[in-house]
């Protein structure tokens, strides 16, 4: 086995189940994950077909996007997988779509307000939406989206582990979790708040906020110390 195959085989793996999860159409995606200790990240080939990729394609960059392992060309969204990892700490793995209500919510320029306790058990507060890119911000396009929804959290104190989602204005949804799985159910899960919310609109043409005390309930009850959502899991002897 070479150096990487576990890490690019979980890279392989999520981006699957990105097309698995009808989350992305022809290329429009991509996952990574990084290996903090190593100081790498795997990620989806630039323009790869999900169909015919292998763990072959998967390829392997140090933090400065050098390529460590591999012969194809890195995603295009690289520059900005890696910003998020180097300003979110926890983040293990990162899922970039441009899965259609999530989508249509960034294009708006509209965050998702918590209007409901699907929302809260992911989310503890809005998925923010960043501001768009200033016109001498986009030569180094992808780099300067990380940079700006590192800015956007560290504006609005908002915590990015406890919301692991993001909205770039006029673009699409990244997320992230503590490895690539994780953010790829994140990005399920964005997903269908994003059309209920759509939808909870459409009927109110507004987004209500739910009460504080039944979000906290919510989120807690599934992160957390005292979580009691789901089985303990059991050390193996």
């Amino acid at each position: 086995m070479g150096a990487y195959d576990k890490l690019k085989e979980n890279v392989l793996i999520a981006n699957k189940a990105l097309v698995k999860a009808g989350l992305v159409i022809l290329t429009w995606g991509n996952a990574s994950e990084i290996d903090r200790e190593r100081g790498v990240v795997a990620i989806k080939p630039s323009g790869v077909d999900y169909d015919r990729m292998s763990i072959n394609d998967i390829v392997v960059t140090d933090l400065d996007g050098n390529v460590v392992d591999g012969e194809l060309k890195a995603s295009s969204d690289l520059g900005t997988h890696l910003e998020i990892y180097k300003n979110f700490k926890n983040a293990g793995g990162v899922v970039h779509t441009h899965s259609t209500f999530a989508t249509a919510w960034a294009q708006a320029g509209q965050s998702i307000v918590c209007s409901g306790t699907t929302h809260a058990d992911y989310f503890y507060g809005a998925v923010p939406v960043t501001r768009s890119l200033k016109e001498d911000e986009t030569g180094d396009y992808e780099k300067n989206t990380g940079k700006i929804i590192a800015e956007l959290f560290e504006k609005e104190k908002i915590d990015s582990v406890s919301v692991p989602a993001v909205l770039v204005k006029g673009h699409a949804p990244f997320t992230w979790g503590e490895n690539a799985a994780k953010a790829v159910e994140n990005a399920v899960v964005l997903e269908q708040v994003a059309k209920t919310a759509f939808i909870t609109r459409g009927i109110l043409s507004f987004s209500p906020e739910l009460e504080k005390h039944i979000a906290d309930k919510h989120y807690f009850r599934k992160h957390g110390e005292n979580a009691y959502y789901g089985q303990k899991k059991e050390k193996r002897q």
